[in-house]
């Protein structure tokens, strides 16, 4: 096959502590790459500053005047880490025959890239990068990304398990992405509904090189529940199955009330009573909680409304030639001829 032109997409939200040593281990990659002629001369990594309240944006700038391999794109707002990599894949599809997503956390192993490569030069359009030891994560958090995952596949949603947002992407793998017009975006659950040739790549994740997590405790909560709810209604089948396993025993509650009745029983106490209507209670405003979350989805979504605005780039060689390819091509002026009689 033809050498490919690499994009290794990067999102970065105040990342001013690790970018220098994610650009040199970078650069260091794309470099080998080309020098063992795998990808073309013109590939590159995009960082796009997902509108970072430090100096990232400065750095990216800097570096893109001193590194060739370096391109930006800078949002004009926060968008969230799925829409500014959604933005920088979209934006490097156009001049790329794969792309490669990674945090700028550096843990996630960069020398895995390769591998990603090679197999896509086999055919393969979409590699899932896979980690298989997770040592370096505390337990809390490998124990809870650990039953997400296995939430998520008893939920009936297609996920890989222990797979993030490291993979390999072909052209033609992206521009069917782009025609899923979502706005609760969880890219795990849509790129394996794409169906294309895929395959998997197996690697240690590693501990945070600097700087601190940009997913506490609450936005990995807020994020699991977006991925649930975007891609199952199981919970709120689940939901109508307890309202009629409840009815079945308010039902046999009933009867029992009327044989004790007849019976000459006088059943007394008003805790039972209270319990069963704080439980019923709280049952109802789970459901409707639950209810309302899928109801504000589709209220986003009917909006329309861009998932991202992008404010400035720093272009590539890559894309310099693209462009000149679109340019329309002037065709010769045509002197005019002569009158003649």
């Amino acid at each position: 096959m033809a050498t490919p032109i690499l994009t290794i997409v990067v999102p970065c939200y105040n990342e001013e502590e690790v970018l220098p040593e994610t650009v040199f281990r970078l650069s260091g990659v794309i470099d080998a790459l080309i020098t063992d002629q795998l990808v073309a001369s013109t590939s590159t990594m995009l960082l796009v500053d997902d509108g970072s309240k430090d100096a990232t944006w400065s750095l990216i700038e800097r570096f893109h005047a001193s590194n060739t391999f370096v391109t930006g794109l800078k949002l004009a707002r926060n968008a969230g880490h799925q829409s500014a990599l959604l933005s920088g894949l979209m934006h490097a599809k156009s001049y790329s025959d794969c792309v490669v997503s990674i945090d700028a956390d550096l843990q996630d192993d960069t020398d895995v890239i390769r591998e990603f490569v090679l197999k896509f030069r086999e055919g393969f359009d979409i590699v899932y990068g896979i980690r298989q030891d997770r040592s370096a994560d505390t337990f809390f958090k490998r124990a809870t990304a650990q039953g997400f995952y296995k939430l998520m596949t008893s939920l009936g949603v297609k996920i890989h398990y222990n797979h993030a947002d490291f993979r390999l992407m072909s052209k033609r793998t992206l521009d069917n992405l782009e025609k899923f017009q979502e706005v609760n975006l969880f890219l795990r659950g849509m790129v394996p509904l794409l169906g294309f040739p895929s395959t998997q790549v197996y690697y240690t994740r590693k501990e945070r090189f600097a700087g601190e997590s940009k997913y506490p405790l609450r936005k990995m909560l807020a994020f699991a529940f977006d991925g649930i709810t975007s891609f199952s209604v199981t919970p709120i089948r689940f939901v109508t199955l307890m309202g009629f396993v409840l009815f079945l025993l308010s039902v046999v509650a009933a009867l029992y009330a009327i044989v004790g009745k007849l019976l000459g029983a006088n059943v007394t106490g008003w805790t039972s009573l209270v319990l069963s209507v704080w439980f019923i209670g709280g049952v109802q405003l789970l459901a409707l909680g639950l209810i309302g979350e899928y109801i504000g989805k589709i209220y986003k979504e009917v909006k329309q409304r861009p998932l991202f605005v992008i404010e400035k780039v720093l272009k590539g060689s890559a894309q310099d030639a693209q462009e000149q390819e679109e340019l329309p091509v002037t065709p010769p002026s045509i002197p005019a001829a002569s009158n003649r009689r």
